[in-house]
């Protein structure tokens, strides 16, 4: 079912207008956040810029039609705050004890010997690998896509939410539910990510987290980059979990945004996003912050949330044609 907003009727030039000077508020204080705070990348944060830009759009709507955004979204704000919290106690729990051994094992295994990290790390980084040092392009480039994750699943649900709320609701429901499989999986398996075990001796010593290393040239505070350390909304995510590596939401996420778009769109050219979870990947395992298992088991994470609510939304179909 389609969003049925009303749209108040209005001469075409002055709404141009109008929708122009909406959108130059809009970018002006986005651009002001971003100077002053970092990229807002938090949850709530994302969330509410994406209100305000469907507000800057369309300022014409009546305020009853924005706030029906803020009604729906409410809810799995709620949820995505509880997640941020539960993962960032997760590692204090002391039934289970990090795991560090058993990923190094399981990639060695996978590459005969080799740790993809290692090896990425010592052709690709340089000498000597840290986060600060000049970037090549390709760090840029990895870097950007390491920070897409916090922006363009949100940003997917924001659009869909305006195009077509019954796509909006399947879409936001195997969202949640990777987002709290994920989370189970790391309060009963916490594991240390290729950064971790390299500082704890389990790894070469040369091995570094390097994820912000592409945009380091834009600025930095306290030792890190721009948008990656200060401000109040990274002192909000100060409740990060450092031992909630697997899986890796970050491929899996990506893997369901993709998989979510080749099956909705009619592009011949959709099949190009499935590009982004392995540059994702790819970016993960060179930056040090997971190992290959941890994104196989990403990906197989969003293989059983989409499978199992593929099944259970066919079901409901095969019910509702039988009544």
């Amino acid at each position: 079912m389609t969003q049925q907003l009303t749209k108040p009727p209005t001469s075409r030039p002055r709404a141009r207008r109008i929708r122009v000077a909406g959108v130059v508020a809009y970018l002006a204080a986005l651009a002001t956040w971003v100077a002053l705070f970092g990229l807002p990348k938090q949850t709530l944060f994302v969330i509410g810029w994406m209100w305000l830009a469907g507000v800057a759009w369309d300022l014409r709507r009546p305020w009853r039609d924005h706030l029906a955004f803020l009604r729906d979204w409410w809810p799995i704000a709620a949820l995505l705050v509880v997640y941020l919290y539960s993962r960032g106690l997760s590692d204090d729990l002391t039934f289970v004890s990090v795991h560090v051994t058993e990923p190094i094992a399981a990639d060695r295994w996978l590459f005969r010997g080799t740790v993809p990290t290692e090896w990425l790390q010592s052709h690709l980084c340089g000498t000597p690998c840290e986060r600060s040092s000049a970037p090549r392009w390709y760090d840029v480039v990895l870097t950007t896509v390491y920070y897409s994750h916090f922006f363009v699943s949100l940003i997917v649900g924001g659009v869909l939410w305006v195009r077509d709320r019954a796509v909006w609701i399947g879409y936001m429901r195997r969202y949640v539910s990777l987002t709290a499989l994920a989370l189970a999986v790391y309060i009963v398996y916490p594991m240390a990510p290729p950064w971790m075990a390299a500082r704890d001796g389990h790894l070469s010593p040369d091995v570094h987290r390097i994820t912000g290393r592409g945009w380091w040239d834009l600025g930095h505070s306290g030792g890190s980059v721009r948008g990656t350390g200060g401000g109040a909304h990274e002192q909000f995510s100060a409740v990060g979990n450092q031992v909630a590596a697997m899986p890796s939401l970050h491929a899996a996420l990506a893997l369901f945004v993709a998989t979510f778009a080749v099956l909705h769109w009619r592009s011949p050219w959709r099949w190009v996003v499935l590009g982004y979870p392995l540059a994702m990947s790819f970016a993960l395992v060179y930056y040090a912050e997971h190992y290959v298992i941890d994104i196989l088991a990403g990906f197989l994470a969003a293989a059983v949330v989409m499978l199992g609510w593929g099944a259970w939304e066919r079901r409901g179909r095969r019910r509702a044609r039988r009544r």
